[in-house]
Formats: structure tokens, C-alpha cells, sequence
């Protein structure tokens, strides 16, 4: 029973019904603060898929100046095959002027001379669902290094199923090493460059990982590993060798003109190295280029004697430093993004910005090709030149950039 008068009797309800409130409002912030902090230990708890070391760049990303200086070469060209090649991404071409090019959805393809698209085989299973989502690929295959041996055979390194040699005229594949047998007892996880000898028939390939396949390659970026090899593989004997070990995700080669060396991109830490395969320092490795200005992916030779390196994502000096170079020293950092990040989250925050490196005999800088805004293209990850055209590759855009005649 309420006492007093009606006024006072309101006043009580309303306080009532205020402390009734509050008390509802801090039930509500403890719960939600209680569900934050659970969600916070659950994910502290929870197994990071990636195991990374402490690493610190050489120094921060070398200016835009000199023969890095910012210009827009590679805003002149077009774009061929929209919505037909997906992430055409290596490039070889023949005697009687065809291209050919591996893409996403595991299939390998012909380019005629008129640019006429023919399709030569499916590297893996022909689904649907190839080239819809990264998680086919182990099923549909990924073609990477794509070249031409002695014999007018194309060599093929699929990142999945290994090495072929695929006819160009009928698209018959004959497995010649598959990622299962491996090298010194350890399977191949991730195939990627390659490169052939003219003088031997030798073909020299790289194995970016040991851990992590393609489709899992930002969490081979973050963890920032040593996993990585260079390889050889003879046709006539059948033998493979490994070269070199514990790279850092080892990525595009290329041989000299004279085969002396090979140069070779380790993609996640913005360095070049040349491994020696003749002379006085045969079996030996050098670092040529460091501290890039990005993330070199293939290295191809010029029709006029330099080394053209795509530059798959660039690294540029801002406010604060790169997304990588400010992660890298911290492993504690790295492995919780890749418990919380999804891993199509990563291709956002990269610059749509196209870049060419182009090196000297000795893997000196000489020039740079520039798209700054990415109108024609970015994420470059070849850079192919045949008969007065410059093909441009990337890993997964819809689409083959070029450059003509004097434009390239």
C-alpha cells in the first residue's frame, strides 16, 4: 500500500522504475563486456594457423626519385580478353608467334598472332566451379611457369600437380614430376617459376613453399618463412636437385643471356638474389637487390638484354610505414591476423598501382614503368615481351594488359 500524497507516490515509482532501469543498463554493459572478453580469450586460445619468426627489414622503402622516379608508361596499353583469361600469369611464346598463358581456373591457353583464343587442355579436373573461389584449385590445378623446351614442348608448373610437358598443338600433358615425389624427401607444396636452359634442356623451377599451396599464399606472406627452394629437374635422367634452400617464398627466375646465372625473386621479403651456375662461383648465391620498393613476383629477360621484374604489390613510404614492414618484427601480432582476418580480406588493402622494374646485366636499376592510378592495369606479375608487344601478367584480374610497339 502506497503512503503519502499522489506526487510523492509518482516520484517513488519513477525512481523505482530508473534504478530499475540502470540496473538493467549495467546488467546489459557487464554481459556485453563478459561476451567481449570470452570472444577475446577464445581467439587467444584459439591455434594460429601460421608459425612466424621475428624479422626486420633492411630499412624503410626507397623513395620515388631517379630511376624510381613516378611516370605513367604503363597507362598506354589495353586490355585484351575482359571476362575470358583470368589471371593470366605467365607467358611463353613459339617460333610462329602464338602465346600461351595458364589461368585460375587451371586451364592453359593459345594465343594466335590475329589474338585468337584457343583453349589447349585443363591442367587439372574440368568443374564448373574452376576459377569461382581459390579452394577449387587443389581439384582444377593452377598453371604458374609457362615455357617452351628445345624440343617445342611446353613445360608447365602447375602449383598443384607439378611439372608437365603439354603438347601446343594437341594439349596432351605427360606428367614429368609431381608435386607428391619432391625433392630430398620433402613434397613439393607450391610450384611457381621457371625457367629452361637452351644449352642443356635443364629446367630450373621454384618451390615457394613447403607449407602453404597457392591459394594460402598471404598466410605464406605473413608468416614470412624460410620454406622456399630453388630446384633442377633433367628431363633425359629424370633426377631433380636442389639448389638452394631456406628462401624466403622464392618466386620468378631468369637466366642470363650467356646461362651463367640465374637471378631469383624472394617475393615476401622485396629481394633478388643471383645464384651462379658457372665459374669460380658456381653453386653460390649473392644478394643483387634488397629493401625493393615492392614485392617482385616473375623475372623475364628483354627483347634488348635488361631483366623486366612485375612488381606484384608495391611498397611505398607514407605517414606511417607498409602494412608488412610495420608486422614483420611481430610474430605475436602475425599470428593473431591470421586467426581474425579472412584471407580474401587481404586483396582490399592493397594499392591498385601497376609497376615495372627494369634491371641491368649485373641486377642494376635502370628504369621503372609506372601506372599509378591502375587504369590499365596492377599487380603485375610478368612481364613478357614478343614481337614488338609487351604482355603484362597478374594472378588474378579478368583480364590481359598489353603494350604496343612503341608503347612497350
Amino acid at each position: 500500500m502506497l503512503v503519502g500524497s499522489p506526487l510523492s507516490q509518482i516520484s517513488l515509482i519513477q525512481h523505482q522504475e530508473d534504478t530499475f532501469s540502470h540496473n538493467s543498463t549495467m546488467l546489459g554493459k557487464r554481459s556485453l563486456l563478459a561476451a567481449l572478453l570470452a570472444v577475446a580469450v577464445g581467439v587467444y586460445l584459439l591455434p594460429s594457423p601460421i608459425d612466424p619468426k621475428p624479422h626486420v627489414l633492411k630499412g624503410p622503402p626507397p623513395a620515388l626519385e631517379g630511376p624510381l622516379a613516378v611516370n605513367t608508361l604503363l597507362q598506354k596499353g589495353r586490355r585484351l580478353f575482359v571476362g575470358k583469361l583470368h589471371g593470366p600469369e605467365s607467358f611463353t611464346a613459339d617460333e610462329e608467334g602464338n602465346v600461351y598463358t595458364g589461368t585460375v581456373d587451371g586451364k592453359l591457353w593459345r594465343i594466335s598472332p590475329d589474338d585468337s583464343l584457343t583453349l589447349l587442355t585443363h591442367m587439372g579436373q574440368d568443374l564448373p566451379e574452376c576459377g569461382s573461389s581459390t579452394n577449387y584449385e587443389p581439384v582444377c590445378g593452377r598453371p604458374h611457369g609457362v615455357r617452351l623446351d628445345r624440343h617445342g614442348q611446353l613445360i608447365v608448373a602447375d602449383s598443384y600437380f607439378g611439372l608437365h610437358s603439354v603438347n601446343p598443338k594437341t594439349g596432351e600433358k605427360t606428367l614429368l614430376l609431381a608435386n607428391s615425389q619432391g625433392a630430398a624427401g620433402v613434397p613439393f607444396a607450391f610450384l611457381n617459376g621457371l625457367e629452361i636452359s637452351s644449352e642443356t634442356g635443364i629446367i630450373y623451377f621454384t618451390d615457394s613453399s613447403s607449407r602453404w599451396g597457392r591459394r594460402h599464399v598471404n598466410l605464406e606472406v605473413i608468416e614470412l618463412n624460410t620454406l622456399g627452394r630453388l630446384l633442377s629437374f633433367d628431363p633425359q635422367t629424370g633426377s631433380v636437385t636442389v639448389l638452394l634452400g631456406d628462401l624466403y617464398m622464392p618466386n620468378g627466375i631468369a637466366l642470363s643471356p650467356d646461362e651463367r646465372f640465374l637471378l631469383l625473386a624472394e617475393t615476401s621479403i622485396g629481394r633478388i638474389l643471383r645464384f651462379w651456375l658457372k665459374g669460380p662461383k658456381a653453386g653460390t648465391k649473392e644478394v643483387v637487390m634488397d629493401n625493393m620498393i615492392g614485392y617482385p613476383d616473375n623475372i623475364r629477360r628483354s627483347d634488348h638484354g635488361t631483366f623486366l621484374v612485375g612488381i606484384t604489390t608495391p611498397r611505398f613510404r607514407k605517414v606511417t610505414p607498409p602494412f608488412l614492414d610495420m608486422i614483420a618484427p611481430y610474430p605475436a601480432v602475425k599470428r593473431f591476423l591470421a586467426k581474425v582476418i579472412p584471407l580474401g580480406w587481404y586483396r582490399v588493402m592493397l594499392p591498385r598501382y601497376a609497376l615495372v622494374l627494369e634491371l641491368g646485366s649485373d641486377g642494376e636499376l635502370v628504369g621503372t614503368l609506372h601506372d599509378p592510378e591502375g587504369r590499365l592495369t596492377w599487380a603485375v606479375s610478368d612481364v613478357f615481351q614478343h614481337r614488338g608487344r609487351t604482355y603484362l601478367g597478374n594472378t588474378d584480374l579478368p583480364f590481359l594488359p598489353v603494350l604496343e610497339g612503341a608503347d612497350s
